[in-house]
C-alpha cells in the first residue's frame, strides 16, 4: 500500500471571518493537493478562530451547517479530504467540534471533543462522548481528537487498540506548553504504535499566544516533519509499511497485561 501524503497546515487563519479563514482554507488545499497530498489536516477550530469571545454562539453552526458545506465543495474541487475544526450547535448545546469529509465531498467522520481545557472551554462547550471515531482513507484507518485528548494516554491506547493508524489532533496549543508538541505528541505515537498528525494554530490570539510546532509522529518516536513557530504548510507521508515494521518490532501492544490494568476504569 502506497504512503497517504498528509498536508498540515499551521495557522490561525482570521479569527472571527469564516470566509476569511475559508479562503485561507481553499488557498492551503490548493498547494496541498499540487505537493500530491490526499489529506490537509487544520488547527482547531479552524472555521471560525479559537480566542472569539462573546460571538462563539453565533459564529457556531450545525455539523451540516454553510461551513461543512463549503469545506466539501474545496475538497471535491482539489481533490484531497479535508479535517478541519468548528464550533458546533447541535439544539441548545455547543461543542468543540471536527469533521473529516472526503475526497468527494462526503463527510467521513464527526468527532466532539471529550476534554475541555482552560476556563474559555468549560465555559462554552459541552464535552462530547464518543472516545474513539474513525474512518478510513485510502486504506489507512484515521482517527480523531482534538488538542487536550491526545494528553490522556488513556484516549490515545484506546485508538490503539480499535486499529486507528493515523491519528488526527487539530489543536490550539498555547505558551507556557511548548512540551507537548516536543515531547509528549512523540512519545504517545511510540508508545501507542501509530502515526499522529498533531496540527497547531500559531501567534497571538485574544488572550492566548500559540506555540505552533505541529509535527508528524511517527510509530518508531521518530518526527518525519516539524514547523517552527509561524504560518507555515507541512507535507509528511503516512507509510503503512513502516507501520507495520513498528508494530513488529515493538512489543507494547502485544506485551500488555489487561488483567493488570482494571483500577484504571
Amino acid at each position: 500500500m502506497p504512503p497517504l501524503r498528509t498536508a498540515l497546515l499551521q495557522s490561525s487563519g482570521r479569527p472571527g471571518s469564516v470566509a476569511g479563514n475559508l479562503a485561507a482554507l481553499d488557498e492551503a488545499a490548493g498547494r496541498a493537493a499540487a505537493a500530491g497530498a490526499r489529506l490537509l489536516v487544520c488547527p482547531e477550530l479552524f472555521l471560525t478562530g479559537y480566542a472569539v469571545g462573546d460571538a462563539l454562539p453565533d459564529l457556531a453552526e450545525p455539523a451540516d451547517g454553510p461551513g461543512a458545506k463549503a469545506v466539501a465543495d474545496i475538497c471535491v474541487r482539489h481533490g484531497l479530504a479535508v479535517h478541519y475544526g468548528y464550533p458546533e450547535r447541535a439544539g441548545a448545546a455547543l461543542f468543540n467540534a471536527a469533521q473529516l469529509i472526503g475526497p468527494d465531498g462526503e463527510v467521513l467522520a464527526a468527532y466532539r471533543k471529550t476534554h475541555l481545557f482552560g476556563a474559555f472551554e468549560q465555559k462554552w462547550f459541552t464535552p462530547g462522548e464518543l472516545p474513539v471515531v474513525q474512518a478510513e482513507l485510502d486504506g489507512v484507518r484515521i482517527g480523531l481528537l482534538i488538542c487536550y485528548d491526545v494528553e490522556f494516554p488513556e484516549n490515545v491506547r484506546a485508538h490503539a487498540l480499535a486499529g486507528t493508524e493515523l491519528l488526527l489532533v487539530p489543536t490550539a496549543l498555547m505558551h507556557p506548553y511548548p512540551f507537548v508538541a516536543e515531547s509528549v505528541v512523540p512519545v504517545r505515537a511510540f508508545e501507542s504504535q501509530m502515526y499522529i498528525a498533531y496540527v497547531n494554530r500559531t501567534g497571538a490570539e485574544g488572550e492566548f499566544e500559540f506555540t505552533g510546532l505541529s509535527c508528524l509522529a511517527a510509530p518508531d518516536g521518530a518526527v518525519r516533519t516539524r514547523a517552527g513557530r509561524g504560518e507555515e504548510l507541512l507535507i509528511g507521508e503516512v507509510a503503512p509499511a513502516l507501520l507495520s515494521a513498528s508494530r513488529t518490532a515493538n512489543p507494547y501492544l502485544r506485551d500488555r497485561l489487561p488483567g493488570l490494568y482494571g483500577s484504571l476504569v
